[in-house]
């Protein structure tokens, strides 16, 4: 095997596990370790972390073909990587599809978590807003006092 194959099945192999563990966390319904708004869901009160966990959970199990696919797409991006000639125009397209099936996820989350915090508390808001910025690495600003 050569030393730019080599390279290219180590970094794939590496994204690859990356994409079957996040999978793997979205088909069971968990978030990883993390600050992100789907995390930050586990610091909402009970009755509220429920339904939050499941309104995530419906929007896995109905994009659960979107899931299959982008793992799929990844397969198939594997399987052309360890080919003797590289085509180049075949592994773009599974990469593209990909990362078009993970967009699509990422958007019906964000889409969801949007629904929920419009028929949120302000309090449950605030939760949400204080692991997105946590996420991005920002502190929160500080809000400045109204003074007559």
């Amino acid at each position: 095997m050569n030393a730019r194959l080599f390279v290219a099945s180590l970094v794939l192999n590496v994204f690859l596990i990356g994409a079957v563990a996040g999978g793997a966390g979205w088909l069971i319904g968990r978030s990883g370790v993390g600050y992100s708004l789907e995390s930050a869901g586990g610091q909402l009160p009970a009755n509220d972390r429920k339904a939050f966990r499941q309104a995530l959970r419906e929007v896995r199990r109905e994009s659960r073909q979107v899931i299959l696919d982008g793992q799929q797409a990844r397969r198939e991006a594997a399987n052309l990587l360890q080919q003797p000639t590289l085509d180049t125009n075949a592994l773009g397209a599974a990469l593209e599809r990909a990362r078009n099936a993970d967009a699509t996820i990422r958007g019906r989350l964000e889409q969801r978590i949007v629904e929920f915090a419009a028929s949120s508390s302000p309090q449950d808001r605030n939760l949400l807003a204080d692991a997105l910025l946590r996420h991005v690495g920002r502190q929160r600003p500080i809000t400045a006092k109204n003074t007559p």
